[in-house]
């Protein structure tokens, strides 16, 4: 007899978290045979701890609206995604349930692909929030005291932490870029920690300064046969590379290699006072821009250097809530979009902002209408409609970074054949009712805290808002330590000064 675990509803303002979970294989059998529903067996269930997701169990999450992200499908109302074998099978209404299947009651929840980061400092995560009040300047000056400080086990807390925190908030794919591995050591630390969370990543490989001698050592070949043998495995490897400002051409050797190798690179452009036009100009008079190469900010170049990077297929990665506050340069998002240079969003570092994608969004859009608004009315104009629209940012938080890279075919889109990273919205707070916009709403009104379940490769690691196979006793207990040694080795005046920095 075929046996389905139904989890019943999305959430219930009348019993606990781990109450509601009621859904037991057991129960659903009990249903079998006294011909009643399984979801009305199950939702009488008594059970104390959230239901299980067995590796290999096909899932079939029910009645959502899906908004897929697929150009080709949209929004689709009341809809069933099937899970089979890490990838979504099936997209449709009314569904058959599989043999054995975990079925998740999900009647007028969100639906959505997992969010996709391309640029975040994890291996910063344990310094979360000391430097809200910095600046660029800040931040560089900053770094160059506390990296000195950090051991091994110290990238390996952030990075632990910062998976952590990505699949928690919905991130189901992140850039961990690894400017912190000073050393073969650290390298191998920010490896095991990203490996031990079940969350998607791609580690960039770099070293903070504009030293890249390394890349051509033979350390990029160690840890690549080492630690990344199939572009299949969760955690995949790129290289992270800054490049001097006044002659970029010492990088080439560094450049020529991850293309052998054919390793995407990523670079930080385009900063106020760093990586100016000149950098642009090398890079593509050389071949050393296109499709596998994505530039984070680029928030401060004219008009032939966004020609040059439309005209190569390369990728922007923008972090609003960053260039807002530190001073890289503005968001280039309308620039971007004249030029037609494909937009993909990140966090940068917790050091300073948040890690939550739907504060991205927030951040790309306000900004960007914000300066519309402000430039049409110096002309004594009014804007009357917008260009840039909530469809726009939220395709860029998902299938934008997957496309970023490389990985459209695989991620993005809740699209049948596509590995099944999804993340399911509840319903039931105010905040989350009604529902009359999908779009607008995840990206103006959600948040993190609406996060119900979070699926990676078919394997559900979040559910009723708790974290399924994931430690996070274990990654706090790691960062605060870290925190800890590191505030120690710099002294308590200096750490005082990092949080309150002289005003100007």
């Amino acid at each position: 007899m075929a046996e389905n675990m139904v989890v019943h509803g999305i959430r219930s303002s009348s019993v606990g978290r781990r109450s509601l979970l009621a859904g037991t294989v057991a129960a659903a059998g009990a249903a079998m045979a006294t011909g009643l529903p399984a979801t009305a067996q199950a939702a009488t269930a008594a059970v104390t701890e959230p239901a299980r997701f067995p590796a290999g169990r096909p899932l079939l999450i029910r009645g959502a609206t899906v908004v897929t992200m697929d150009r080709t499908r949209g929004i689709l109302p009341d809809t069933d995604v099937l899970v089979v074998d890490k990838r979504i099978k099936a997209v449709g209404r009314r569904l058959a349930a599989p043999r054995a299947a975990a079925v998740i009651e999900a009647k007028g929840a969100l639906l959505i692909p997992g969010f996709v980061d391309t640029h975040r400092h994890m291996w910063q995560s344990a310094l979360r929030g000391i430097g809200v009040d910095w600046t660029f300047d800040n931040y560089f000056g900053a770094m160059q005291a506390l990296l000195p400080r950090f051991r091994p086990e110290d990238v390996y807390a952030g990075n632990h932490l910062g998976m952590v925190e990505a699949v928690a908030d919905g991130v189901t794919t992140v850039v961990d870029w690894s400017h912190g591995s000073s050393t073969p050591a650290h390298a191998d630390a920010a490896v095991d920690a990203l490996t031990a969370v079940p969350g998607r990543a791609r580690w960039a490989y770099g070293r903070f300064g504009f030293d890249t001698s390394w890349v051509t050592s033979g350390e990029v070949e160690r840890i690549r046969a080492a630690r990344f043998s199939s572009d299949d495995q969760l955690v995949t490897m790129q290289l992270a590379l800054d490049l001097p400002s006044d002659d970029p051409s010492p990088a080439d050797a560094a450049l020529r290699h991850a293309r052998q190798q054919g390793l995407p690179v990523t670079m930080h452009a385009g900063i106020f006072g760093l990586n100016p036009d000149a950098l642009i100009a090398h890079l593509a008079d050389n071949g050393f821009l296109g499709p596998t190469t994505t530039l984070v900010h680029a928030a401060t170049l004219t008009d032939d250097s966004y020609r040059r990077i439309a005209d190569s297929g390369a990728f922007l990665s923008l972090s609003a809530e960053s260039e807002l506050n530190a001073g890289q340069g503005y968001p280039p998002t309308g620039a971007a979009r004249r030029f037609g240079i494909p937009i993909s969003l990140s966090m940068d570092t917790v050091v300073w902002w948040s890690g939550d994608m739907f504060s991205a969004m927030r951040a790309t859009l306000s900004a960007e209408r914000g300066l519309t608004f402000l430039r049409a009315h110096a002309r004594g104009e009014q804007v009357t409609s917008h260009d840039l629209r909530a469809a726009d940012v939220l395709h860029y938080a998902t299938l934008g970074g997957a496309e970023a890279l490389g990985m459209a075919d695989r991620i993005g889109s809740v699209t049948p054949g596509k590995l099944a990273d999804l993340v399911l919205l509840r319903q039931d707070t105010p905040s989350m009712t009604p529902v009359n916009h999908p779009v607008g709403h995840l990206v103006f009104q959600a948040g993190r805290g609406d996060i119900d379940t979070v699926i990676v490769g078919g394997r559900v690691l979040k559910h009723r808002g708790e974290l399924i196979g994931l430690d996070l006793a274990r990654a706090r207990r790691l960062a605060e330590a870290s925190r800890d040694h590191i505030r120690g080795a710099v002294g308590e005046t200096a750490w005082q000064q990092f949080i309150d920095p002289p005003r100007s």
